[in-house]
């Protein structure tokens, strides 16, 4: 199914901006975050406008109404994912905070020194550093899965630190920089056969792929609005249900309690027991408005319109001399194309694109490792989502050989 592209488009307000006069957007860093359907504006401005109100605390008619939206868009957000039950999708401000609360929840109760998480060469900061932290103040122990020269995990290390009997893997679905997509499905059954949980980070592939977390069988998924049409400020957690309800809280103060006394407190059940204080309120409304959008479409749709933008931009990006785009061909990857060209800092690159309205990434992209284990300081990504076209793919190769031409 081929996607209405001038429609989808149109539903995109900043897509027709002039950077400036006569130079248009060409919006090409979806992998950092994405663009917002005049949709997902209207929700939260209605909400603004008609049913502004704290949650969970009020009987009046705008604390029912505001407590009513906010726990649709979680309901909606459940279903997006296929996860069992609503309750299993708790709101945090981004995947990173997911991660986080997983680190300092589940972590801290069931993790000793000697005990070993595996994660991976490509992860982004937010799935090492908070097991870094981890590891420092427990002495846990971290291994990493190493990623090949083609830019796929290599699996039989998998397995042989599987044999480590590891507590947790923990690893990227799709990798913010090489576009790899890797097997979720098959290595979580491989952790749950040597008896470790799973937390998958899902913030590049719940925007861009079918994720169905009953079908993977994972223990818990990150992910983040911002990077699927909705608004930042605002993610999610899904987790199993009897791990949350044994987990402790993250945070303490109103909400995530059923009693407080001065000699103590009841933790309230899932999920409010992990939002603590006042919500995201608006921007759940918005995160609930984005999944509608998405889910409209099709996330089949989606997927299949990536790799036919993705495909025809590798195609494209070979013909440049000089030019290198790391990461595992197109039928392997999602809509995320990283590379260095020859004699050009990655920042210059995207400065000058910028010139002729062409916005790409540099930089490490917080993966820092990644970029070690390449041997280079950084790189320069263009990454694609629904409303990407392939003129769009015409205009960045066309901005790469000005770039080649300045700098000689």
């Amino acid at each position: 199914m081929s996607l209405d592209l001038p429609r989808i488009r149109r539903d995109f307000p900043i897509l027709s901006r002039e950077i400036r006069p006569g130079v248009p957007l060409v919006y090409l860093d979806s992998t950092a975050t994405t663009q917002k359907p005049l949709s997902v504006l209207q929700a939260m401005e209605d909400f603004y406008r008609r049913s502004n109100a704290n949650i969970h605390r009020g009987v009046h008619t705008l604390a029912e109404e505001a407590t009513a939206l906010y726990e649709q868009a979680r309901s909606k957000v459940a279903r997006f994912i296929n996860a069992p039950g609503a309750a299993q999708v708790i709101f945090t401000r981004n995947a990173t905070e997911s991660i986080n609360l997983v680190a300092y929840t589940w972590g801290r109760a069931n993790l000793a020194k000697g005990d070993l998480v595996i994660l991976t060469e490509m992860e982004h900061h937010s799935n090492l550093v908070p097991w870094h932290m981890l590891a420092a103040e427990r002495g846990v122990d971290l291994a990493f899965v190493p990623v090949t020269p083609d830019g796929l995990l290599d699996l039989d290390v998998y397995r042989s630190l599987l044999a480590r009997a590891p507590k947790l893997a923990a690893f990227t679905h799709m990798s913010n920089v090489l576009g790899t997509i890797n097997p979720v499905g098959e290595m979580t059954r491989l952790a749950h056969e040597a008896g470790a949980l799973v937390l998958v980070d899902g913030a590049q592939s719940v925007p861009h792929l079918p994720v169905d977390v009953q079908a993977l069988d994972v223990d818990f998924l990150a992910f983040s609005a911002h990077k699927m049409l909705g608004p930042t400020g605002i993610g999610a957690l899904y987790g199993r249900k009897s791990l949350l309800e044994q987990m402790p809280p993250f945070l303490g103060g109103g909400d995530m309690i059923k009693t407080v006394h001065l000699t103590g407190f009841t933790p309230n059940s899932i999920p409010h027991k992990f939002e603590a204080g006042t919500s995201a309120i608006a921007e759940a409304v918005g995160f609930g408005a984005a999944v509608d959008y998405l889910a409209e479409i099709g996330m089949d749709a989606v997927a299949a319109h990536e790799q036919e933008i993705i495909a025809y931009a590798l195609e494209r990006l070979e013909e440049i001399p000089g030019l290198k785009v790391f990461g595992p061909p197109a039928e392997k990857k999602g809509g995320v194309a990283a590379f260095t060209l020859e004699g050009v800092h990655p920042h210059d690159v995207a400065q000058i694109l910028d010139g002729s309205g062409v916005a790409v990434r540099a930089g490490h992209h917080c993966a820092q490792p990644l970029h070690e284990k390449f041997d280079i300081p950084a790189t320069t990504r263009a990454s694609f989502y629904l409303y990407s076209i392939k003129e769009e793919v015409d205009k960045l190769v066309e901005g790469l050989y000005q770039v080649k031409k300045l700098f000689g």
